[in-house]
């Protein structure tokens, strides 16, 4: 367990025999959750934090219709609940599942207060809170775009730049996409459609030419 734990960035610079202890006196054990298993719902209490050894993890949220939106995905080395453990409202505001098999340590409250008492852990911790409230600040932005044009426009000149072409390949799902733009699928291939006949783009499945 403690070789597990030290590789993660939270738990690697933190004193090895504290770390023994805390794994002892809290019986820290893994928790294997199959594809499509809730790991958390909506409004539930948050008693503790999930540590990811691997997998993937979504919190999303229903819309009235019923079909998802995906708003934070959480991969191997990601932190679930460090943001919301000692808040004075600390439920979880969206439904988490695991969208592949995830297996992850669970980390109990009282276990995370021992453990803040090692300076390097506190530090990694901070990382946390502030990369999830970075990721928070990235999805409002999107959320608040004036268009779904616009933020499509964002997304594909984003990726023209990290594949230094103008012809990209889409490097996740168009239902993906949709869910990280804040849209429903239609919505989405409707604006596709609607760049293309304008001669904005070129279209070949997950190929995509910008032409502006």
């Amino acid at each position: 367990m403690i070789n597990i734990l030290k590789n993660i960035s939270l738990f690697r610079n933190v004193d090895t025999l504290l770390l023994k202890n805390v794994i002892g006196t809290y019986n820290l054990q893994n928790r294997i959750y199959n594809k499509g298993k809730t790991v958390h719902d909506q409004n539930e209490v948050c008693s503790g934090i999930d540590v990811i050894l691997s997998g993937k993890l979504v919190a999303y949220s229903l819309t009235s219709h019923g079909s998802e939106t995906t708003v934070f995905e959480f991969t191997s080395g990601g932190v679930v609940g460090a943001n919301l453990l000692f808040g004075d409202n600390n439920k979880y505001p969206l439904n988490i599942y695991s969208i592949e098999e995830t297996s992850l340590i669970y980390i109990p409250k009282s276990a995370v207060d021992t453990l803040l008492k090692d300076q390097l852990f506190a530090i990694e911790f901070i990382k946390i809170l502030s990369s999830n409230s970075q990721g928070l600040n990235r999805k409002i932005a999107i959320y608040t775009q004036k268009s779904l044009r616009e933020n499509l426009i964002n997304y594909l000149s984003a990726q023209a730049n990290i594949q230094n072409s103008k012809t990209i390949y889409l490097p996740i799902s168009k239902k993906q996409l949709a869910d990280h733009l804040g849209v429903q699928r239609p919505s989405l291939f409707r604006e596709l459609k609607n760049m293309k006949d304008e001669g904005l783009i070129e279209i070949n499945n997950r190929i995509i030419t910008l032409l502006i």
